[in-house]
């Protein structure tokens, strides 16, 4: 059994801290929302009211909306590094760039914490189902020591790298999910447009070739228009932010991931930041004059 400090308990973090409670972990949680500390407390978690408490345990997980949170958390005055022990293993599973999760594993070596950048790909039902898909970045060794927490976590768990490659490889993913629900919700506007039902024409499209995740989980709650978060537009639209930083970085052009980051920031300034990513059918139905009234 081990003990783990888990640092933000929201849609993600607090059903993969249940998860962890759940495989016989001592899971000591920390958030700022009353009500993420309650639904913790409730799954057999203990919750604890300051950083440094959480950060008394073997392994920290953090799962942070983005940067800036994980630089004030982990680097920050009071934060994980701060009151680490030799030996921690820092494991920040929060989608942030590249650049800070290197400086962050810098940071953590220079206080004999092993760091890794784990960027998780699922939402939240993978989350709750312990299924993610989970991109390591960091030393092979600290990997190998996360792996058994990893497994109760995800089903796909691949290291792809040294530090910050985590984040690469899920700006990647999130940049191919961004796609594929623009196209998806393009297949939705053209389909109505011509009079075809979409829920049949999405099931054959499902079972073909441009069969995907997105297709069997999302079509029917997307034909309904059902947008309940289990991923905001407004943290993909981070996201897309951090996608296009990389391309700069890397010296390469993505035009697709550009327009489709386009359509994420117009969803978002349309109003729908709250909304589900799917929402990025509400963008396309307005642009072809097609948006209920």
């Amino acid at each position: 059994m081990t003990t783990i400090g888990v640092i933000g308990l929201g849609i993600m973090g607090g059903p993969m801290a249940a998860n962890l409670v759940t495989a016989g972990h001592t899971v000591l949680g920390h958030d700022t929302q009353q009500a993420a500390a309650e639904r913790l407390v409730t799954a057999g978690g203990k919750y604890v009211d300051t950083i440094a408490a959480a950060t008394d345990a073997d392994v920290v997980i953090t799962m942070l909306p983005d940067s800036p949170q994980v630089e004030e958390v982990v680097l920050g005055p009071g934060g994980v590094l701060e009151h680490a022990r030799p030996g921690l293993l820092l494991v920040d599973m929060s989608t942030i760039r590249p650049d800070t999760s290197i400086a962050v594993a810098a940071a953590a070596a220079a206080r004999g914490v092993r760091a890794l950048d784990a960027p998780v790909s699922g939402g939240e039902k993978g989350a709750v189902d312990g299924v993610l898909s989970i991109m390591v970045g960091g030393d092979a060794e600290a990997f190998e020591a996360a792996r058994p927490l990893f497994e109760v976590l995800g089903k796909t768990i691949v290291h792809v790298g040294p530090s910050g490659a985590g984040q690469t490889v899920k700006a990647a993913n999130q940049l191919v999910v961004g796609g594929i629900y623009a196209l998806v919700a393009e297949a939705i506007v053209l389909l109505e447009a011509s009079g075809v039902e979409p829920g049949p024409g999405l099931d054959v499209l499902a079972g073909g070739l441009a069969g995907s995740r997105i297709l069997e989980l999302k079509r029917e709650s997307m034909v309904a228009r059902q947008f309940a978060p289990g991923f905001r537009i407004d943290l993909h639209h981070k996201d897309m932010g951090i996608a296009l930083a990389a391309a700069r970085e890397a010296g390469v052009a993505l035009p697709m991931t550009g327009l489709t980051a386009q359509l994420i920031a117009a969803a978002r300034a349309q109003g729908h930041g709250s909304l589900d990513h799917s929402a990025l059918l509400k963008v396309l139905e307005t642009v072809s004059g097609k948006a209920a009234t």
